[in-house]
């Protein structure tokens, strides 16, 4: 009965939840387009697909070994990847081109998700870190395709929001087959909410599974010979609303004391870029975007826009210290092992709850600092921009540290054969 309110419910906001594909729209022409597959009209597949969904770009990114894994494993059999944004339907296309199908998730209406899952006709069902879709879980455990959520963190604040709906929570996760925890607290989380036990195993995060290619460190020293090799260099990356203008205003002290440094800030998402690009401007000083590859930087530009999508990599292995954004306001954080993979000192604010696991062992090695506000995030970057030992010594750790908590691929892997095989 509650699982019929819920559908109810989606069905009358329908029309409100097109009114905001149009709205967000003006800002990323993507949503305006492919409404179709977002209610399951979406091209017919070879049945035994292997599907895995990823909600955005940062899922998307995590998925990349799981994938390649499965390919590798499985190489007859078709894969498919939804994601729910037009970013992270651009990172597929940008990362996987046609090795894979892709399209929309559908809403979680009765009706969407069995057109999808009949056109379709996965033999399993994927779902990176913690999306609960209570009709389409359903609507696989109807049709006997296993689920499996996997690279699962759950915190505290989360936890507490499934409770509020205990019942109706319990139920969803019971139509679960496997659930990988990247923790033991995040299975504990789950256990509580109501998952079977048994179904519960601990397989730790994927998102120490990255490996810099070969060419990074070569194609970062390149890009700094041009931003100009003496520089200082200072990232605030996937920066949220409400974070831009501290770290501007950071950057200006700073720059009392490093007068050279140049600041590459990148917005979390492209829709922001135009804001925060006049939001620089503003400031008077010299700016440039990324977009404009032709623009040199070694001296006259104070300030790059990192405008440009899948480059992250690349400008944190440019950089000497690196500031990771939606941490300062209470968004939860994003991912520090990209810049520890990339053997750069990181720094983060207080609002981790996201990444909580991952916070608390970047400091516990020396990989970074956690600072409470703006004012000890540019204290942390100056020390470390004066301080060229304390630089590599945290960058090192980050790197040590991410080599060493690598193996969640291979026993995901051998979780998801026993379903994919039997």
């Amino acid at each position: 009965m509650t699982r019929r309110l819920y559908s109810l419910l989606l069905y009358l906001l329908v029309p409100a939840v097109l009114i905001r594909l149009l709205l967000r729209g003006m800002r990323n022409r993507g949503y305006w387009h492919r409404w179709n597959e977002r209610f399951g009209f979406v091209a017919r597949l070879p049945e035994g697909t292997l599907w895995v969904h990823a909600v955005s770009v940062g899922e998307v990114r995590a998925a990349v070994p799981l994938v390649t894994a499965l390919e590798q494993r499985f190489p007859r059999q078709r894969i498919l990847i939804t994601t729910m944004t037009p970013t992270g339907s651009v990172q597929v296309h940008e990362l996987f081109g046609a090795r894979v199908a892709h399209c929309y998730l559908p809403y979680d209406l009765p009706s969407a998700v069995a057109r999808f899952l009949e056109r379709t006709r996965p033999r399993l069902a994927l779902v990176m870190e913690t999306e609960l879709w209570p009709n389409l879980f359903y609507g696989c455990a109807a049709r006997a395709v296993p689920v499996v959520v996997a690279n699962v963190r759950m915190s505290e604040k989360s936890m507490h929001r499934y409770l509020r709906f205990s019942g109706f929570t319990r139920d969803t996760l019971l139509h679960v087959r496997l659930f990988a925890a990247q923790s033991e607290a995040d299975a504990a989380r789950l256990r509580t909410l109501g998952a079977d036990p048994g179904r519960v195993q601990v397989t730790g995060s994927m998102k120490f599974e990255i490996s810099p290619p070969a060419s990074l460190r070569e194609q970062a020293q390149a890009l700094r010979r041009q931003w100009g090799a003496q520089r200082p260099v200072w990232i605030a990356a996937s920066t949220r609303e409400g974070e831009d203008e501290l770290v501007l205003e950071q950057f200006r002290l700073l720059r009392e004391r490093f007068p050279d440094l140049l600041l590459v800030l990148v917005p979390r998402h492209p829709e922001r870029f135009a804001n925060v690009t006049r939001l620089c401007r503003r400031t008077g000083l010299a700016i440039a975007l990324r977009s404009e590859r032709d623009v040199g930087l070694s001296t006259g530009v104070d300030i790059l826009v990192g405008d440009t999508m899948g480059e992250l990599p690349l400008l944190y292995a440019a950089a000497d210290v690196a500031f990771v954004g939606g941490s300062l306001v209470p968004v939860g954080g994003h991912n520090l092992l990209e810049p520890a993979a990339a053997g750069i000192a990181v720094v983060f604010g207080p609002h981790m709850f996201n990444f909580s696991e991952i916070a608390r062992l970047v400091v516990e090695r020396g990989a970074g600092r956690r600072v409470r506000d703006s004012g000890e995030m540019g204290a942390a970057v100056a020390a470390y921009l004066a301080n060229a030992d304390l630089r590599f010594n945290a960058g090192e750790a980050g790197r040590k540290m991410v080599e060493e908590n690598r193996g969640a691929l291979q026993r995901t892997i051998a979780l998801l054969e026993t379903l994919i095989t039997a």
